[in-house]
């Protein structure tokens, strides 16, 4: 079979570049290794749960394309409950606290050291450019350290080291000793700042799809129609002919094309044989950048009891081995039917209870759940959903790739470089909101754009394109508080005290009397 594009991954990001191109006027087909479409995105139906989503669920305020496309198939969306407090749970303290406030902890060291490292994140990501972070200033210095490494020099308290790695492993999931501090920086920056990413209300994760968010690939997919192919794993790409590009499937098609787009994970590009062999940066650079570890667990209720006591459902979690959730988020349905709290298992915690059977982590969850808040009823739950994103052959994991130290600098350069008629889609390409369904959508764009513009139907500006803000879901900017502006370092406090009391003592030996003042350096002669 002959088509002029082959586009390999029925996720968000090949739909979308199959879509774009047939739009265009491109004749396309499009391989899916599993038996459907939706990649990193999943919705479950029973008459359990109703529906709910296990994998990409969250869209926010600046994620115009995933907003668009949702609009363009008539997919609404809603706001997730934040009218209660949030709870940040930190080692048996239990601290509730407004959405648009951040919570007063009792260790003012804590706080003033959260309150810098935030500050840093933010500042320093200015200087990182969304689309070549390795041509940031100081890219090489930053990337060849990890997030660890830096927050051990910069942090002052255990208390602080604590809460980013905790943070780190919700954003990434994965450790503050694997990724590199560049990459990190990274990608906060390219998802709008450390409130954009961190936030649910005004933030990344304010809204979800009714009816589940893996409809929009359906839809997609409805609408290429016979195009799109499933139970078709690629394993191999030749492009030694001038003619056509060849891809073969595990089970023993080829079909044929002028161009060829590898919507996949990175690390999923090593299941695929090349002929000619790939370009030596490329070759190590599908080897360089593993998948996050992620679990999603749901918990169900009768009814949305921490409501009533005052709890919105959204936890920020710290704890030993015996709190696997990193955070959670209500997950009641918009009409407050199957009521549900969501809860992310990340990195080294899920790494270790993958051994556990799904009944022993259901206990887990329900029991730390009542210890965060204080609620004995977390501890009778009616239903349990869970999804290990690691089992997935055809993911390796979620929510995205993890970029190690030197990746960006020593390859990041290739990572959306095309090779020959070969190029490349996913959220790992992408420049705003990697990692999310909304840059898979704008790689998967983008990429349909490179292959318009080598068939001369575009110019190349038209490759990168800004989407129009939608005007349904609008960003606010995010006010800093008196707090965040005025509070000090903890170095920077602890020199004004020094200060302080060098400057009091030298007030008080000036106004002793003189008998008193003599007696004084008496004393220091003698020592």
């Amino acid at each position: 079979m002959e088509s002029q594009v082959i586009v390999v991954g029925g996720g968000l990001s090949g739909l979308s570049a199959a879509k774009w191109l047939k739009e265009s006027g491109v004749n396309v087909i499009l391989l899916e290794a599993r038996d459907r479409v939706g990649g990193r995105t999943l919705t479950k139906f029973d008459l359990k749960v109703d529906y709910v989503d296990m994998g990409g669920a969250y869209v926010g305020p600046s994620q115009n394309r995933l907003l668009r496309m949702a609009k363009e198939f008539g997919v609404e969306n809603y706001k997730i409950n934040e009218k209660e407090d949030l709870v940040y749970y930190s080692h048996g303290k239990r601290t509730p606290f407004k959405p648009s406030s951040f919570p007063t902890l009792r260790n003012p060291f804590v706080s003033m050291d959260i309150n810098n490292i935030f500050y840093l994140t933010d500042k320093m990501g200015e200087e990182i450019p969304a689309e070549a972070p390795w041509n940031a200033p100081h890219a090489d210095e930053w990337d060849t350290i990890t997030y660890k490494d830096w927050l051990q020099k910069t942090c002052w308290t255990k208390g602080a080291l604590d809460f980013f790695n905790n943070i780190m492993n919700a954003f990434i999931t994965s450790e503050h000793y694997e990724a590199s501090l560049l990459g990190f920086l990274w990608y906060i920056k390219q998802c709008g700042g450390s409130k954009r990413i961190l936030s649910t209300t005004n933030g990344g994760q304010e809204r979800k799809f009714k009816g589940g968010s893996q409809q929009i690939s359906k839809k997609m997919a409805e609408k290429l129609g016979d195009a799109v192919i499933k139970q078709s794993p690629v394993v191999g790409i030749d492009q030694s002919s001038k003619d056509v590009v060849i891809v073969k499937t595990l089970n023993g098609k080829e079909y044929k094309a002028k161009y060829v787009i590898l919507a996949l994970p990175p690390v999923l590009q090593m299941k695929i044989h090349y002929t000619p062999e790939l370009p030596p940066l490329r070759n190590q650079l599908i080897q360089r950048a593993p998948m996050g570890s992620v679990m999603k667990v749901v918990v169900y209720y009768s009814k949305p009891f921490w409501r009533s006591k005052g709890y919105c459902g959204s936890f920020l979690i710290e704890g030993g081995p015996d709190f696997p959730v990193n955070f959670t988020l209500d997950d009641t349905k918009p009409d407050d039917t199957f009521p549900a709290i969501i809860g992310f298992i990340c990195s080294d915690k899920l790494r270790r209870l993958c051994q556990l059977s799904a009944e022993e982590r259901k206990n887990m969850v329900a029991k730390s759940f009542a210890e965060v808040t204080g609620l004995q009823e977390f501890l009778k739950p009616i239903h349990y959903e869970e999804h290990n994103w690691m089992e997935e052959q055809y993911s390796g994991g979620c929510y995205t790739a993890m970029y190690p130290p030197g990746f960006f600098t020593r390859y990041g350069r290739v990572i959306r470089e095309p090779i020959d008629r070969m190029y490349f889609a996913g959220t790992e390409t992408a420049i705003e909101w990697s990692g999310y369904m909304e840059g898979a959508i704008e790689a998967g764009e983008r990429s349909a754009r490179e292959i318009l513009y080598a068939m001369g139907k575009i110019t190349r500006d038209k490759i990168f394109q800004k989407e129009p803000e939608s005007t349904d879901v609008l960003p606010k900017p995010f006010e800093v508080s008196f707090t965040e502006k005025y509070t000090p370092t903890v170095p920077t406090f602890l020199k004004l005290m020094t200060i302080t009391a060098i400057g009091l003592g030298a007030l008080t030996f000036l106004k002793c009397p003189k008998s008193v003042k003599s007696d004084m350096l008496s004393c220091f002669k003698l020592r």
